[in-house]
């Protein structure tokens, strides 16, 4: 697991229901598994919904990498999923790549595939860098 330390404890409550998981953590690169299992439509599918959360869970810490050392963060504001293939158990594991990485935008490419290797979903999602709240 390649994470950074900060990174470790900050895990989303949403996130945390779905099972996902954070493997390896950069601005330019961020992976991360899923489970199918309970994260599945009444037909026993993957719900594509699940798909669209792991894409913008792994691409939002992506932007948040990249905008943290100046105390920013990426919220998503345009979020673009394409199912390709069915999942019904096992694990998906995403990979989100930057495109672009700028002072207003952050921009992420994210293939999902199935414990195969097959492409399951591919998505894409735009954050918009905000400046983070002050603590304290």
């Amino acid at each position: 697991m390649t994470l950074p330390d900060w990174a470790v404890p900050m895990v989303s409550p949403l996130d945390q229901k779905m099972g996902i998981v954070l493997t390896e953590l950069t601005p330019e690169r961020v992976c991360g598994v899923m489970p199918v299992e309970a994260n599945q439509q009444p037909f026993g599918l993957l719900h594509g919904g699940a798909n669209g959360v792991l894409i913008e869970s792994l691409a939002s810490m992506g932007a948040y990498a990249h905008g943290r050392p100046r105390g920013r963060a990426g919220v998503g504001v345009d979020l673009n999923v394409t199912h390709v293939r069915s999942a019904r158990s096992g694990m998906v594991t995403g990979v989100a790549t930057a495109i672009h990485l700028g002072e207003r935008l952050a921009i992420y490419e994210v293939t999902l595939t199935d414990d195969q290797g097959r492409v399951t979903a591919t998505g894409r999602l735009t954050c918009q860098m905000v400046d983070l709240p002050a603590r304290g």
